[in-house]
């Protein structure tokens, strides 16, 4: 090979490192001009401002924006993906950490097109595939009312995603893939109260991120809207669809409490939904809240499936027996719950659901106690992962789920097994 020939790999990888350190020297100039724009002044009014705070708590903007002990909105907060932790950022008006450079423009396009104001992709853990649809003076009012707060200087937490999906890249190909795909809706109805709640559910309060089942890029499985998903956390969010909705004994009525309080007949708010009523549904108006119940149950409701009375009483059996020496003392001698302390279980909408999830891990890891709105608490549930093995656990939720939930199916220990072996991976 002549000299010549020899030197023309070297040329081609020589002006291939130059191309690359061109294109990379553009980037971090972008970057750095976009980090250092001109820090925005918003002058709103007091009734913008009002309407963007109850617009950003529809939004449900804190779950994820506001760590616990954190400043509001400052970010910090861990959410768990199947891909790895990622961080909410610092939405304050800080110009070095927060938005605080960011126009009316530059939030919107980052709400809803997922894209940051230096360019770079935002993870589909903030959910802009369902806040595509949000009106822009929507928009527009929450970005008034977050850039009238108070500035906090804190630098966003270093997201925990291994490669390659840390190559933010690869974002485009996703959102080329799953971002226009538009909510299909979980019912029926032409109402203008079932429209606004179709608005507050799929765009606002972004219900489907959490409760619809999702693909194994983490895409949300347009075509099965609210279906349920047990994939997200350590605990599945359950099926809100009309029919299952229906069938675990939840009515327009149940559903309007349920969200307003956090309790119902049916359940008591635990885990992320007790968040959820905390930070959002409970500062809803009560013809919004009217409006994502009917959104829920469609405008012809069907109503609401009965449970027949169990038996009394309840025949002698191992199950029984640990019932009444783990579980009686605060849930009663057959169910019935202690009013403050904790819930009933006759009727109990977890124990009604067609999986035992959730039934499993609360037995296993327990519950904390719970602060809902209002003076209304209940106490803290101890778990009993150690006490009982995974024939045990079974039997207990497969009799729980018999007795107050009217359920005949199997609990099998495998899937208990599986639970406890999975703890770590969600603590």
């Amino acid at each position: 090979m002549s000299r010549r020939n020899r030197r023309r790999p070297l040329r081609l990888l020589l002006w291939l490192a130059l191309i690359a350190a061109a294109l990379w020297l553009i980037g971090w100039a972008w970057s750095w001009w976009a980090q250092r724009g001109p820090v925005q002044t918003v002058h709103a009014s007091a009734a913008q401002i009002e309407r963007g705070r109850y617009l950003a708590a529809a939004a449900d903007c804190a779950a994820c924006h506001t760590a616990d002990g954190g400043a509001p909105f400052a970010g910090g907060v861990p959410l768990a993906s199947p891909f790895g932790v990622i961080h909410g950022t610092n939405i304050t008006p800080d110009p070095d950490t927060g938005i605080g450079r960011y126009t009316a423009d530059d939030f919107h396009h980052a709400l809803t097109r997922g894209e940051a104001r230096d360019g770079h992709q935002l993870y589909p853990a903030m959910p802009y595939v369902s806040y595509r649809d949000i009106a822009r003076a929507d928009s527009d009012a929450i970005y008034a009312y977050l850039m009238t707060r108070t500035p906090v200087r804190q630098a966003n937490l270093r997201n925990g995603v291994g490669f390659p999906f840390n190559l933010r890249s690869g974002i485009h190909a996703w959102n080329g893939l799953f971002a226009g795909a538009r909510a299909t809706p979980a019912s029926q109805g032409q109402s203008t109260q079932w429209k606004r709640g179709r608005y507050l559910v799929e765009t606002l309060g972004h219900c489907g991120e959490c409760h619809s089942p999702r693909g194994w890029l983490g895409q949300i499985d347009r075509d099965r809207p609210l279906q349920g998903n047990a994939d997200l956390g350590r605990f599945a969010a359950p099926d809100l669809t009309p029919h299952g909705l229906a069938a675990r004994g939840w009515d327009r009525a149940a559903l309007r409490e349920y969200l307003a309080t956090g309790r119902a007949a049916q359940a008591v708010a635990s885990d992320e939904m007790l968040k959820v009523v905390d930070l959002s549904t409970r500062h809803l108006r009560n013809e919004d809240v009217d409006a994502i119940a009917t959104y829920l149950t469609g405008d012809r409701a069907a109503p609401a499936l009965a449970l027949a009375a169990p038996a009394e009483p309840p025949a002698p059996s191992p199950a029984y027996d640990r019932y009444l020496a783990l579980c009686a003392g605060c849930h009663g001698r057959d169910g019935e719950g202690v009013p403050h302390v904790a819930p009933a279980l006759r009727g109990n909408s977890g124990l009604r659901d067609p999986r035992a999830h959730n039934l499993i891990v609360a037995i296993l890891d327990g519950l904390p106690e719970h602060v809902l709105p209002g003076m209304e608490r209940m106490q803290e549930m101890p778990g009993f992962g150690e006490e009982l093995d995974d024939a045990q656990v079974a039997e207990l939720a497969q009799w729980l789920r018999n007795r107050y939930g009217g359920r005949n199916d199997a609990v099998a220990a495998q899937q208990v097994r599986d639970l406890r072996e999975s703890r770590v991976a969600h603590r």
